[in-house]
């Protein structure tokens, strides 16, 4: 099977607040013009100390539409309420899988325990599209908590391949999907390897959270760096040079024109309005603040 080789080694851009509980670097669309359809934007918040505080902080109330918000917690611990009656706390290691698809409300803030504690806190959130048949289906929730998450366990005590979505060595993931999505957490021990095969299709990074590894033997990827690779060859291999933590993210693209307008992602400009007009007049139901 042929290697595929990196295009890049990205380092994280400038972080920015996204309301007063996450700071984050937007390794794309932003930040890098980088193509990793069907996964639309990237936010990293890496890690960070937040004080203790009695009133948690967070992001308030705003809509959703046309899309997925997929959040995996490292450290800290998220919570989440939404207009549709879900709600559910993250802690290190989960994963938030909201489909906002047809519309939703939700508020993000850090867990009331953790935020009177303070501590570190370390979080990805990423925007997956959904073609143009499901945008507009019934929102959904899935919480999926690290101890019921299917994993490989690695030779040689190399360590684990937490498998989120898609499926990896005949392992599938707890997450269902709308189209072909690969998203794992790799825990690699010192030393440890791992290796990977994507159709060569498939839009392809690997984010390094903590820890560095070699990838196919010769480039280097460090922590809070973005590994984006070439669109030829299929198997990527990886070695830990420390103890590491890497999320893997492949995914078939969705061949199908976007419109983005702030928090609605859609086919068409006129879906765009479309989805203003309906949030203007509350059919994405309410939410307290």
């Amino acid at each position: 099977m042929e290697k595929r080789e990196v295009a890049e080694v990205l380092n994280a851009p400038a972080p920015h607040m996204v309301g007063d509980g996450f700071r984050v670097h937007n390794f794309f669309p932003s930040g890098y013009k980088i193509d990793m359809n069907p996964f639309f934007l990237m936010d990293y918040g890496s890690k960070i100390e937040f004080s203790a505080r009695k009133n948690p902080r967070g992001v308030g109330v705003h809509p959703h539409r046309g899309f997925e918000t997929v959040t995996i917690a490292y450290h800290g611990a998220v919570a989440h309420h939404d207009s549709a009656g879900h709600s559910g706390v993250i802690y290190p290691g989960d994963v938030q899988w909201m489909t906002a698809a047809s519309g939703i409300l939700h508020k993000e803030y850090h867990e009331a325990e953790y935020s009177m504690k303070g501590g570190p806190f370390q979080m990805v959130q990423l925007w997956v599209n959904l073609p143009a048949k499901d945008k507009m289906s019934t929102p959904k929730y899935q919480a999926i908590k690290q101890p019921d998450m299917p994993l490989v366990n690695l030779a040689n005590d190399g360590g684990k391949v937490e498998v989120i979505a898609g499926e990896y060595k005949g392992v599938k993931g707890s997450a269902s999907t709308f189209t072909p999505i690969e998203v794992y957490n790799a825990r690699l021990n010192k030393g440890g390897n791992a290796d990977f095969a994507f159709p060569k299709a498939y839009n392809t990074g690997f984010l390094v959270i903590e820890g560095s590894v070699t990838i196919n033997g010769s480039q280097i990827a460090n922590a809070n760096s973005f590994a984006y690779f070439k669109n030829e060859g299929e198997s990527i291999a990886i070695t830990a040079q420390e103890n590491s933590v890497i999320l893997i993210l492949s995914g078939l693209p969705i061949d199908e024109p976007i419109h983005q307008y702030g928090p609605f992602l859609m086919n068409t400009e006129a879906e765009i309005h479309q989805a203003i007009a309906d949030y203007n007049q509350g059919k994405f139901g309410y939410l307290e603040e």
